[in-house]
């Protein structure tokens, strides 16, 4: 069986005034030690904030990187005005500190910027 995490991702007061409805938001999970790829991620709209998740194993970006694969992951979100997948300057951003999967109620707050 594959593990998940889930919780919610807000947006923190100080930035709301910087977002469109139509923003995109990224929401994922990255390995604390390996690649720099998610395990698993998922595509929102800021419209939708604050956005409750749940990310696993079937929404891999490559079969060989699963979140059940992973003994920590960082849960990360990112709202991007391009909708570009990549970082990019500017972008709103927020993590998680390290977790477990199977991790529920999970709060990642998106409030600094992306240098």
């Amino acid at each position: 069986a594959g593990a998940s995490v889930a919780g919610s991702v807000r947006l923190a007061p100080a930035l709301a005034d910087n977002i469109r409805p139509d923003d995109t938001v990224y929401i994922f999970a990255r390995a604390v030690e390996g690649p720099r790829m998610p395990v698993a991620i998922v595509r929102r709209k800021a419209s939708e904030l604050p956005i409750t998740f749940t990310l696993d194993d079937s929404m891999a970006m490559s079969a060989d990187l699963k979140l059940s694969g992973f003994s920590q992951v960082v849960v990360g979100a990112r709202i991007s005005r391009s909708g570009n997948a990549t970082p990019q300057s500017g972008d709103l951003i927020g993590q998680s500190a390290p977790i477990k999967p199977g991790t529920a109620n999970l709060l990642v707050t998106i409030g600094d910027v992306q240098p």
